[in-house]
């Protein structure tokens, strides 16, 4: 039971992670076509999404240790299925979560809002494409017993 809530709990989390990675690129988009100034909301978002980010990689830690999609054999490897969870999935995550940490740090350290919002689009973006590629979706025949 507790895996399950677990399971649904990280499953729909993503929906918030994606859209908030989503804000952070698209208003760093705008406001750099617009020439607006980076502000302390924008901060805000930026700083509110790699925490949410971090929560979600959190979960998924502790569902690495605990489902049975993650099997520590030398025939995990040979599967698909097996390989994709023990592997391919938590470690294009970790990407992901390494690539916000680090952009958020470089937004904050930069010293014009032209550069901040270039940074933010980039290392937010390249996060966006790495998780994007690593979520198992329903209609994928490697994720259709997962679901």
């Amino acid at each position: 039971m507790f895996f399950t809530i677990l399971k649904h709990l990280h499953s729909g989390f993503r929906w918030i992670v994606l859209l908030l990675i989503l804000e952070v690129i698209l208003i760093s988009v705008y406001k750099l076509i617009t020439k607006k100034e980076y502000s302390n909301l924008d901060k805000k978002i930026g700083l509110f999404t790699m925490v949410f980010t971090h929560v979600q990689f959190l979960i998924g830690i502790v569902l690495y240790f605990i489902s049975s999609k993650v099997v520590f054999t030398g025939e995990s490897m040979s599967s698909d299925l097996l390989r994709f969870f023990l592997v391919e999935h938590i470690g294009m995550m970790l990407i992901a979560i390494v690539l916000i940490t680090v952009g958020y740090s470089k937004v904050k350290r930069a010293l014009e809002s032209k550069l901040k919002f270039k940074r933010s689009i980039i290392f937010y973006g390249v996060s966006l494409f790495v998780i994007l590629l690593a979520i198992p979706w329903p209609w994928q025949e490697l994720a259709a017993s997962w679901f």
